[in-house]
């Protein structure tokens, strides 16, 4: 008898416990779903970017200080709730989640103590061309419904509004010494000028009426494009042309000559901080500038050896002259070649991907020509899925002319934009629906770029780089990105210019002066951003031999791909102490 009570006690203690444990557990999924539902209120490009409608209709002033300070209030409730949370009873999973929501809380409050909105604008990333794009109806904004296109209508007017705080911005940066490289704001001129039209069915924004479904009565056909015309040219065209003109007569002129972040106040602090933002690490600019140096030197052997292999008689400079004007590796004569050469790639990897990859998306995948109105300034990049699979992943090719379009380094580039870069690495995280939202739509450069680098390694494994041409293709997109390892530290903090930048980027790829010229005023734009893409790729890569070592005969990689991806993007250093903890577990089976 005594036995029993004993035991019902015993069970009831277990029972209270248990319960206790799960409601903890439930309130933190709970506090990382409210936290992503409020988030989407802020961000609603987001939203519309991973097909959630709702808020299809806003586009906040997000460079204005009290939008800021709101943004500031949000992280901090959020970082002092997560704070609360008991860890010790989270499963692995769950502790993933709240180590990355604490760095990321904490990350981001701290940006916000720089003055970054006072430069809103420049060539390579901005709301003027990101709003162009959605605007186009070839972006992720749907033009489906009357009501998809009366949204559009309303993020048109914030979009006016956005225009004149962008402008008072730059006005109070001038003020403070916070203004934007001359160089950079010579190319957004002609971006917000080609928006400027006189006639409205002329203009991107107009895609949309020109494509309205047949579905739709005379009536809204009548209404909707009345008033797209009348917003085109009273807002959006009046909108740039303000921001065109501003920038040309009045900001122009206080432009700095000098490249480098450290010119304005805060400079230095802001360019460490912005290194632990994209590397998600804590090594210092020298340390990686230092890295680059030796990643350069290394590569540049590998490249000589695979020129010595085809015969060419000559140095590494002329190889790549060589490269750029033979007959031989421009083969297209129409658009549609250089398309269907990118698409033929997945067919030829078809046999060899099961293989090394269990995980694979479920999300449709296109290769299709950027749009002619941003070809000219375009790279090619990838467009993720929605994970409704409304949209597919899209894989976009600028093909500005076909007959100067290059051969070398196109395998190289499906493996990175495409499969299984890009598209395997965002579908299948956005597909894993057992992850809160903010990681399943969340996103880390060097784990996300690091990936899509990686990945350009596999193309021999994967039946790629059969011709030493690809390959060396292949060698100079690695070098491209070890470069900017040593060029984005070299102008944002040891004082070089843009001129030497280029000609150090020169001196050791494959690329055009073109387009080397562009890449280097792209670190110009976005400091730091460039620094992900190499750091990602070689701590997976050290994962990858450190895993080999460590398990031996048990070493399979598509089980260390599985593991990889499975859990998506994580800031390198938690994604290294998981990878570790997968491999001790690995030893033990």
């Amino acid at each position: 008898m005594k036995k029993t009570y004993l035991a019902i006690l015993l069970l009831s203690f277990v029972a209270c416990q248990t319960k206790e444990t799960n409601s903890r557990m439930i309130n933190l999924n709970k506090l990382l779903d409210n936290y992503y539902e409020e988030r989407l209120q802020y961000f609603p490009m987001e939203a519309t970017a991973i097909a959630d409608n709702r808020y299809n209709d806003t586009l906040p002033a997000d460079i204005s200080d009290s939008y800021r300070e709101k943004l500031k209030g949000f992280y901090k409730k959020y970082i002092d709730e997560i704070s609360n949370v008991d860890t010790a009873s989270l499963t692995k999973q769950e502790r993933l989640s709240y180590d990355v929501f604490k760095r990321e809380m904490s990350i981001q409050l701290e940006g916000l103590n720089f003055r970054d909105n006072l430069m809103p604008i420049n060539q390579f990333w901005g709301m003027h061309l990101s709003f162009a794009l959605l605007g186009s109806g070839s972006g992720n904004q749907p033009f489906k419904t009357v009501k998809d296109y009366d949204d559009f209508l309303k993020r048109i007017s914030d979009f006016s509004a956005w225009v004149d705080t962008a402008i008072a911005n730059l006005k109070t940066g001038i003020i403070e010494g916070y203004v934007q490289p001359k160089v950079l704001m010579e190319r957004v001129l002609p971006q917000l000028k080609e928006i400027v039209v006189t006639d409205p069915e002329k203009s991107v924004f107009y895609g949309p009426i020109k494509n309205i479904p047949e579905t739709f009565s005379q009536q809204d056909k009548s209404r909707l494009t009345a008033s797209y015309k009348s917003a085109i040219m009273n807002e959006v065209v009046a909108s740039y042309s303000r921001l065109h003109d501003f920038i040309k007569n009045e900001y122009m002129p206080h432009c700095r000559s000098k490249v480098g972040i450290t010119e304005v106040p805060h400079g230095k602090e802001y360019y460490n901080y912005l290194a632990r933002v994209w590397t998600t690490t804590d090594l210092t600019p020298d340390a990686i500038f230092e890295i680059g140096q030796s990643e350069v030197a290394r590569l540049r052997g590998a490249m000589e050896g695979i020129m010595k292999e085809t015969g060419f008689k000559g140095n590494l400079k002329e190889f790549f002259h060589f490269i750029h004007t033979d007959k031989k590796f421009f083969p297209f004569q129409a658009d549609s070649e250089v398309i269907n050469m990118f698409r033929s790639y997945e067919g030829k990897m078809q046999p060899k991907l099961s293989e090394y990859f269990n995980l694979v998306p479920k999300a449709k995948f296109e290769v299709r020509q950027t749009e002619k109105f941003r070809e000219a300034s375009a790279s090619a990049e990838y467009n993720q899925s929605a994970p409704d699979g409304s949209r597919p992943g899209i894989f976009y090719v600028p093909v500005i002319d076909p007959k100067k379009y290059n051969v070398v380094g196109m395998e190289d580039l499906f493996l990175h934009e495409a499969i299984p870069g890009h598209h395997y690495q965002t579908s299948i995280q956005q597909e894993n629906d057992s992850l809160p939202k903010f990681r399943r739509f969340g996103w880390f450069g060097a784990y996300g770029e690091g990936w899509a680098l990686y990945t350009e390694s596999l193309g021999k494994e994967l039946g790629l780089y059969t011709d030493p041409y690809q390959y060396f293709g292949s060698l100079s997109e690695e070098m491209h990105r070890a470069i900017r390892l040593v060029v984005d530290v070299g102008m944002h903090l040891k004082g070089w210019t843009r001129e030497k930048a280029i000609q150090f980027s020169l001196d050791n790829e494959m690329e055009s002066e073109a387009d080397i010229t562009a890449e280097v005023e792209r670190y110009i734009a976005i400091p730091a951003q460039a620094l992900a893409y190499k750091i990602g790729q070689m701590k997976i890569i050290e994962l990858r031999k450190r895993a080999e070592q460590k398990l031996g005969d048990k070493f399979s990689l598509k089980s260390f791909h599985d593991e990889v991806l499975e859990d998506g993007c994580l800031p390198l250093d938690i994604f290294e102490k998981k990878m570790d903890r997968w491999m001790n577990d690995q030893t033990k089976k």
